[in-house]
């Protein structure tokens, strides 16, 4: 059986960590590199590097800070953020990323997912759901949640795979930095619908949400920022509560005394 994954995200601003509350309210958190270093001899199994204001700002991911990132973390690293064209994600991987996220690019071209497919391998193409509830159904938001579309999320999510996508990024913007806990109706919604790797995001605020998210939901990784930044709880802990609930994980390194 597959291992789940536990995945810290670095929302980057400026060439910062950020962390708000439903994308708004952005508070700085450190310096990219050395979180990621952080993250890797914490026992992490992979890095999500999320350049957020690189759509509404209409520019290219900040390059030089991946490539920082990059050089501090052994661990396979996901860019998303600034990426419209084959080419750009060309860039983003020579700079040091193993996968790239597309996500408002993706909505204005869906043809670009299976560009980058077809170029670099499914495998390498994730799709970044930003997805904000209405009513019954969930709907997708692009430019870092501040744009809404008329896309519904599970239709979207499914469409994406269609086209190439060889995972998904689901956010929760309801539950984002709530504590409240991953969606889990959002995420069964989804994963009962595709067969790639799903990404469980937004709303962890203990290790059993993270056990929620995989037990309930279906996610085959769970992935949170502030309660990590902030040593809310430590990755350790997290992986000792999914392997407590008979879920595979590879367990993080023990610090030393």
């Amino acid at each position: 059986m597959l291992r789940r994954r536990v995945i810290p995200c670095l929302d980057v601003a400026d060439g910062r960590v950020v962390k708000g509350t439903k994308f708004v309210d952005l508070v700085d958190e450190g310096d990219p590199p050395e979180l990621a270093e952080r993250y890797a001899a914490e026992g992490a199994d992979e890095l999500v590097f999320l350049d957020i204001t690189a759509a509404p700002e209409r520019r290219s991911t900040l390059l030089d800070v991946v490539e920082r990132t990059a050089r501090r973390a052994f661990i396979p690293l996901t860019v998303g953020g600034g990426v419209r064209s084959v080419d750009e994600m060309r860039d983003v991987l020579r700079a040091g990323a193993d996968k790239v996220s597309l996500n408002t690019a993706a909505v204005a071209d869906p043809d670009l997912i299976g560009r980058c497919a077809s170029r670099f391998g499914r495998q390498a193409v994730v799709v970044a759901i930003d997805a904000l509830r209405a009513g019954d159904a969930w709907t997708v938001h692009v430019k870092g949640g501040r744009e809404a579309t008329s896309l519904d999320a599970v239709e979207w999510a499914v469409e994406s795979v269609r086209r190439g996508a060889g995972e998904l990024l689901v956010t929760s913007i309801d539950r984002d930095g709530t504590g409240l806990g991953f969606d889990i109706e959002l995420l069964r919604a989804i994963t009962d619908r595709v067969s790639v790797p799903v990404i469980a995001s937004g709303g962890a605020a203990g290790p059993e949400d993270f056990v929620a998210a995989v037990r309930d939901g279906g996610a085959d990784a769970v992935l949170a920022a502030s309660i990590f930044h902030r040593r809310v709880h430590a990755i350790a802990d997290v992986k000792t509560a999914m392997a407590a609930a008979g879920l595979p994980v590879r367990l993080a390194p023990v610090a030393a005394a």
